[in-house]
């Protein structure tokens, strides 16, 4: 008899957003657009927007700390520590060991992983990975951006789509649940260019900002989101009418809306905050989980899917048993 795979199980969720909210109508008075364009296009309506003194690790160590709390475990327990960003407060030590050191989590192993929007679902199905292999038994995984950091503020097109802010989940084998069924990830390196850093003009020379290829973004995130869910689904043999919720990456509501039709799912089935955070990149995903589960909108057993579009471009989906 084949041995029953030990798959790992979000056992707790935390979140953090800054205090400070940017609208629309501020945008407004910073570069030429309007709320009707911005809604029009993406739904977003406010995002939040990190204090210059505040890190990403900082934002990070708060959603750690609050999934600590709500889980009753101690710091000295968690073993390893996977910080998904684009956004690092240094290249090294990275942004994993910064938290590590917040939160006193000091046992744990630590690394960051970069898939820029994908990152979360990455870290988290490399979390998977050592559970399954009985080498870590709690891990923690974090989303944290400070995406207000590479965003030109004159370039109308990106800088009315990103926020900041923080997601964090602690993961173990859960007995008698099932945890993570299926997954699938994807890249196309031959599109690197569509979502990218790139130098700044002027006296922004030496700095470099988020330049996006809209229409091309959309086109791919559309048939890669949307091929991606129906191989996970296939992948963990569940049809998209058993799961209760789908979480997607926070982008563009027109971008879930179409994954949404072609799935065949009404929206009424999808968790969307990106009208008040915007995008913010590996956050959305785990600050989106939080809310549910602390609106009480989860209950155990229910089945979840989470999809996900980023630069690279890069790609994933996941199922999984709450």
């Amino acid at each position: 008899m084949a041995a029953v795979r030990r798959s790992g199980s979000i056992v707790a969720t935390g979140a953090y957003l800054p205090e400070r909210i940017l609208t629309n109508l501020e945008l407004e008075k910073m570069v030429d657009t309007s709320n009707e364009w911005i809604m029009s296009r993406t739904g977003i309506r406010e995002r939040r927007i990190a204090a210059e003194d505040e890190t990403t690790s900082d934002m990070g160590a708060k959603a750690a700390r609050q999934a600590l709390e709500e889980s009753g475990i101690d710091p000295l327990e968690i073993d390893l520590i996977i910080v998904a960003t684009c956004t690092p407060d240094t290249i090294f030590p990275s942004t994993a060991c910064h938290i590590q050191g917040k939160i006193g989590a000091t046992r744990a192993a630590a690394f960051d992983l970069q898939a820029a929007c994908a990152g979360f679902l990455y870290a988290l199905i490399t979390a998977d990975q050592f559970i399954a292999g009985g080498i870590y038994k709690t891990i923690l995984i974090v989303g944290a951006e400070k995406l207000s950091s590479i965003v030109d503020w004159t370039d109308r097109n990106t800088c009315v789509l990103f926020g900041d802010g923080a997601g964090a989940v602690i993961l173990r084998h859960r007995e008698g649940g099932r945890g993570l069924l299926a997954f699938d990830l994807g890249a196309d390196g031959t599109q690197d260019e569509i979502l990218t850093l790139a130098p700044g003009t002027g006296p922004n020379r030496e700095r470099t900002f988020i330049r996006m290829v809209g229409k091309e973004v959309y086109r791919q995130a559309v048939g890669a989101m949307n091929r991606s869910a129906e191989e996970c689904l296939e992948k963990a043999g569940v049809k998209a009418s058993q799961v209760r919720w789908f979480i997607p990456h926070q982008a563009n509501y027109r971008i879930v809306e179409a994954v949404a039709q072609r799935l065949g799912v009404s929206l009424e089935h999808f968790i969307i905050n990106l009208d008040r955070f915007g995008n913010m990149s590996s956050a959305c995903i785990p600050v989106a989980l939080h809310e549910t589960s602390h609106a009480g909108q989860l209950d155990r057993g229910d089945l979840l899917l989470f999809v996900t579009f980023g630069g690279g471009v890069t790609w994933g989906s996941m199922v999984l048993e709450w």
